[in-house]
C-alpha cells in the first residue's frame, strides 16, 4: 500500500501522472477521505501536466490514528474552550509537508477543500518556501465571524454518529442533500461512495478530534496577509455549511488573491463543474513562473 511516512505518522496516499511533473498536492476536508477527490479530478489535472498527490489526513481513511489523547469536547471547544484539543490545523499542516519530504519533493502545488482549505492557508503561512501556487476551495480564515454555518447545515455536521453501514449511508445521503447546492442530487451515487468510504475506514472519533483542531488553531486574518505564493480562492455562491463570506474574506486577507465564485455550487464539487474549477486552478498554477520572475 503507498503510505509514507510524516510528522510521526504514517499516511496513505496516491498518485496520479508522472512523478517527473510538478507536484500538486490535494488536502481534503473535515472527516473526509481523500477519495472524495474524484479519479476523474485528479486525472484531469494530471492531464495538464501535474503530478497529483492526495492523501489521507491523519485521524481519517487508512493513515495513522492519533490514539491516547484528552477526549475531545465540542460543547466547550464552540464556547471558546479547546483545552481537548490533540493538536491543530499548523500540525495537520506540518502533516502535509513531511509527506511532500518523504516524496522527495522540494515545493508544490497546495489545493484545498474546506477544513483542507484551512490545511493549505496554515502551509502558506508557515512553509511559503515550500508552496508554488495554493488554491483554498470552500473554506474560511478561521475567524468566527465568517463562513458560519447555517443551522440546517450545523445540524447536518454535529448529527450524531451512525452505528452500522445502513445508518452511514442514510446519514451521508441526507448531509449532502443538506450541504450540496442546486445541481441534481444523485442519491444513487452518493449513497454507494458512502457505502465504500465505510467499508474503507469507519472512525468517528477522528471527525471529533478534527473539529475541535479546526476551532483550537485560531484566526489566521492577518497572518495571510503575509502570504505571497499565487492564491486562487474557489466558493459555491449557495454554500451552507461554510457560508461565502468565508470565501470572500480569505481572498480579502490575501495580497493579490483571485476570487471565483460558483453559481450553484454548495459544499462540494459537483461533476457539473469540474471542468470549471480544474481549469481555475491550472491557470493560478500558472501564475508561478511569473511570480518566481518579479
Amino acid at each position: 500500500m503507498p503510505t509514507a511516512p510524516s510528522n510521526g505518522l504514517t499516511l496513505f496516499y496516491e498518485s496520479f501522472g508522472n512523478e517527473s511533473d510538478p507536484a500538486l498536492l490535494l488536502v481534503m476536508g473535515l472527516g473526509a477521505q481523500m477519495l472524495l477527490w474524484e479519479e476523474s479530478f485528479c486525472r484531469k489535472l494530471a492531464g495538464n501536466g501535474f503530478r497529483v498527490i492526495r492523501y489521507d489526513n491523519r485521524d481519517v481513511g487508512l493513515s495513522s490514528k492519533i490514539e491516547g489523547g484528552p477526549t475531545p469536547d465540542i460543547g466547550k471547544a464552540m464556547t471558546g474552550d479547546t483545552s481537548s484539543a490533540s493538536y491543530t490545523l499548523w500540525d495537520m499542516a506540518d502533516d502535509a509537508v513531511g509527506l511532500l519530504g518523504s516524496l522527495g519533493i522540494d515545493k508544490a502545488h497546495i489545493v484545498g477543500a474546506s477544513m483542507g482549505g484551512m490545511i493549505v492557508q496554515a502551509m502558506a503561512i508557515k512553509h511559503p518556501e515550500r508552496v508554488l501556487t495554493m488554491t483554498s476551495i470552500m473554506s474560511t480564515t478561521g475567524n468566527r465571524e465568517v463562513g458560519q454555518s447555517t443551522p440546517e447545515a450545523m445540524g447536518a455536521l454535529l448529527s450524531p454518529p451512525p452505528t452500522n453501514r445502513e445508518e452511514a449511508i442514510a446519514s451521508g445521503v441526507k448531509s449532502w442533500k443538506v450541504i450540496g447546492g442546486t445541481f441534481p442530487f444523485d442519491e444513487e451515487r452518493i449513497a454507494q461512495r458512502t457505502g465504500v468510504m465505510y467499508d474503507r475506514a469507519f472512525y468517528p472519533a477522528g471527525i471529533a478530534r478534527q473539529l475541535v483542531a479546526i476551532m483550537a488553531s485560531g484566526d489566521r486574518t492577518e497572518a495571510l496577509k503575509q502570504v505571497n505564493a499565487p492564491t486562487l480562492v474557489i466558493h459555491g455562491e449557495v454554500d451552507p455549511l461554510v457560508t461565502p463570506s468565508g470565501g470572500r474574506a480569505t481572498a480579502e486577507a490575501i495580497p493579490g488573491a483571485e476570487l471565483l465564485m460558483v453559481p450553484g455550487m454548495g459544499h462540494d464539487i459537483p461533476a457539473e463543474v469540474e471542468d470549471q474549477v480544474v481549469k481555475a486552478i491550472v491557470a493560478n498554477t500558472r501564475k508561478a513562473a511569473t511570480s518566481a520572475l518579479a
